[in-house]
């Protein structure tokens, strides 16, 4: 087993989706993201094969209507998996071309399916989630985590003398590490109740148990735990915020 699987199997798999119609982007990504799939778009066939380099298990859905003909569609998935073979390839299509169909769906290379677009996608996600833990997509992380460096990301709140204003490092649907702009008194295994997130524009309200703290050359880094009264709603937004903040990071790689 090579060491791209052994990391793949214990941080998970990548998921792309090239070309999506509207209808994937509104009703599948999101389904994807809600469970904790790492999941990316890509407008850019050429530079998501040069990329897949860097990826080499991922798994990609292409929309196989847009960006070529169908002819190259072939030569672009037969050449993409003659250099990386662990490439895990379904296909998205509403042709009406029935030999080109025929080679899809009966091309053994295809390992994740070939799904029609004229379809429902609501009933495209759950055989597409099927596949995906089949296939162990996951791995054995549980949720995804997004760092903050390069975004607006802080948090606000309440102590004994008034209000702590810090910086969000990190982020989970399960807690965030942070740095405060001052010196603070908080305590560990102590729950602190309306503490105010902002992840860019979005404001969130939160109650989390101080796990702990460390220091990071002249920082102190503190790690909070969400309980489990937080609203449900939050978790959505936490996660929808996670795929934002992670799909601008491979922009740049991939479109």
């Amino acid at each position: 087993m090579s060491n791209g699987n052994i990391t793949s199997d214990i941080i998970g798999k990548k998921i792309f989706f090239l070309y999506p119609t509207i209808t994937i982007q509104e009703q599948i990504i999101p389904e994807l993201v809600q469970l904790e799939y790492e999941v990316y778009t890509s407008k850019n066939h050429t530079r998501l094969a040069e990329a897949m380099k860097k990826y080499p298990d991922s798994v990609i859905y292409a929309n196989i209507d847009d960006g070529m003909s169908g002819e190259e569609w072939e030569k672009w998935i037969d050449a993409l998996l003659t250099g990386l073979p662990e490439i895990k390839i379904g296909v998205f299509s509403s042709t009406t071309d029935e030999e080109l169909r025929k080679k899809l769906t009966n091309n053994t290379k295809i390992k994740c399916g070939y799904m029609n677009l004229k379809l429902d996608m609501k009933s495209a996600a759950p055989k597409i989630i099927e596949m995906l833990k089949v296939m162990n997509v996951k791995g054995r992380r549980k949720y995804l985590r997004a760092t903050t460096d390069l975004e607006s990301a802080t948090l606000n709140m309440p102590t004994a003398g008034g209000f702590a204003n810090g910086t969000i490092k990190d982020i989970s649907v399960v807690g965030i590490s942070c740095t405060f702009d001052s010196e603070v008194g908080f305590r560990k295994n102590e729950m602190y109740k309306d503490i105010q997130i902002r992840l860019q524009t979005m404001l969130l309200k939160v109650e989390a148990i101080l796990f702990g703290s460390r220091m990071d050359g002249h920082e102190t880094i503190y790690v909070f735990i969400f309980t489990q009264k937080i609203n449900p709603d939050v978790r959505t937004k936490i996660r929808t915020y996670i795929q934002r903040s992670l799909q601008h990071k491979m922009d740049k790689e991939i479109n």
